[in-house]
């Protein structure tokens, strides 16, 4: 995990916190945020490190497998099971189950989740008796999931038990400045990974990345350095920049100085900052202030002055 924007410390102050406690957590986020590093970040720096770091891709859980894939199954429990198997909560005792793109769960898996995270109980197919587990849940989505509990596609009594603790994941077009050091270190890591030499990002590359808004977030970004990486034949890396991304001097006045465009430019990210922090701490002045580092005085202050509601 690599930043240094505020909206990153932020994130990953959480995570610290989610770390040194042993309770579920849900980690949101849109497409390619890095949710999954950020669940194993908070595995690792956790008393459960030592442990296995099981992933549940929900998505790939058909209603016909979710108990046997959870669960497992004993022998003659079906046709085909010869043996006994352990299900992914028997492999990850101790340790931490995540449960990424919980947001696909059907109804049915949701109510098979749901009895499982009422006690950590649960009976193996075919078996006689319960077990009981031992895991930290930890959960990902990248639709919010109390707009799909109000739209009746997801229960709320599960969502209660997921979110016992909460984690944001800002897009990379709000991490101001990250996208530079981001697109470095996937050089490194792609010029090791494919045998090529490191090559220097070109200046006007950088330019537009930092002005480009990455619907796709790092996982685009990685995968746009790698193409380049693997293409390159110069001493620089140059990436066109996208059709319809407006370059500097077409999209503020020409009259405008550099004091003043530094004015705006600083105003624009307050805004964006501060109306962020806000609605994460669901409009409590206090708990934005912890989020944001600063103190309480001093955030009412800029509520103020960019004229912004101190609530969500």
């Amino acid at each position: 995990m690599i930043g240094e924007s505020l909206a990153f410390r932020a994130a990953m102050r959480l995570i610290a916190k989610m770390a040194a406690c042993d309770a579920a957590v849900l980690i949101e986020g849109e497409t390619g945020t890095g949710k999954e590093i950020a669940a194993r970040a908070i595995h690792y720096e956790g008393s459960r490190r030592e442990r296995p770091f099981v992933p549940v891709n929900c998505g790939a859980l058909p209603d016909s497998l979710i108990e046997s894939e959870l669960f497992g199954h004993r022998r003659g429990a079906f046709t085909d099971a010869r043996d006994d198997q352990p299900g992914l909560v028997r492999l990850a005792e101790h340790g931490t189950l995540f449960f990424d793109e919980v947001d696909a769960l059907t109804p049915k898996a949701q109510v098979s989740v749901l009895r499982f995270l009422q006690d950590q109980q649960y009976r193996p197919l075919g078996g006689r008796r319960e077990e009981q587990a031992d895991v930290r849940i930890i959960a990902a989505s990248n639709r919010p999931l109390d707009k799909l509990v109000a739209t009746g596609q997801f229960r709320s009594d599960l969502l209660y038990r997921l979110k016992l603790m909460y984690l944001l994941l800002p897009p990379l077009r709000e991490r101001v400045g990250d996208v530079g050091r981001l697109a470095r270190h996937f050089v490194d890591i792609g010029a090791a990974r494919f045998r090529q030499p490191v090559r220097p990002i070109a200046a006007a590359t950088l330019g537009w990345f930092e002005r480009y808004s990455w619907p796709g977030n790092i996982r685009e970004l990685e995968h746009t350095i790698y193409s380049a990486l693997l293409l390159c034949e110069e001493p620089h890396i140059t990436i066109a920049q996208p059709r319809g991304l407006a370059n500097p001097s077409e999209d503020r006045p020409r009259d405008k100085s550099y004091r003043r465009a530094k004015q705006d430019a600083i105003a624009e990210f307050e805004r964006m900052y501060l109306a962020r922090v806000i609605k994460e701490a669901r409009g409590n002045i206090s708990a934005a202030a912890r989020l944001a580092g600063t103190e309480r005085r001093h955030l009412s202050r800029l509520l103020r002055k960019h004229r912004l509601p101190e609530s969500a």
